[in-house]
């Protein structure tokens, strides 16, 4: 049997590794179809061209950022990205955005629904329905005092203690883990999870 040259061999071994990846994803895309399982596609937050099915890292939060934004979407973006870069990746607001009604120095939790409330009359924050923001649930990581506020059982003082506690935590991923703050007894906790939301 005649002697391999490195060229041949580095061929053979490219050629082997393709083989390998086109046969590893035709099996991928064989039991993909067969579990009747469609993933949502999610945007990298480096991915400015278009969707991207990669799987969660383990350094990534995925975000669903909806409201008065360019491009409402789910986005996956680093560890430690605060509600401010999750609005950018959207495209940002648009015109009619009410920006500071939510906190966008807030940091993004894993899972979290980012509204950009839209501007009503009179400056009142409107839901995508048209409908006052009040009226559905807000979201616990860029609810503002005011917003907090408006839920029977909390006032100025527990509002400001709800966003101490989910600064220091650095979001919350449960309306539940409010219980850890001072002054919230049973009774708020069941206002808390009527109105707001991870």
């Amino acid at each position: 049997m005649p002697e391999l040259s490195r060229s041949q061999i580095a061929l053979y071994g490219a050629v082997a590794v393709v083989l390998l990846l086109l046969g590893a994803r035709a099996i991928r895309a064989e039991g993909d179809a067969g579990s009747g399982f469609d993933p949502i596609p999610v945007r990298a937050a480096d991915d400015e061209s278009g969707f991207s099915l990669q799987g969660g890292a383990g350094s990534d939060v995925v975000v669903h950022v909806t409201g008065a934004v360019v491009s409402p979407g789910v986005y996956r973006l680093p560890a430690g990205a605060r509600v401010t870069d999750a609005v950018r990746r959207a495209g940002g607001a648009n015109g009619g955005a009410l920006l500071e009604a939510i906190n966008l120095a807030a940091r993004l939790a894993d899972g979290q629904q980012v509204v950009v409330p839209k501007r009503g009359p009179g400056g009142v924050p409107l839901t995508s329905g048209g409908a006052a923001a009040e009226a559905g649930p807000i979201s616990l990581g860029t609810a503002t005092v005011e917003q907090l506020e408006e839920i029977d059982g909390i006032g100025p003082v527990t509002a400001e203690k709800i966003l101490e506690y989910r600064d220091q935590q650095g979001g919350l991923a449960s309306v539940d883990q409010l219980d850890q703050v001072s002054g919230i007894g049973p009774a708020t906790m069941d206002s808390l999870r009527a109105r707001l939301q991870p």
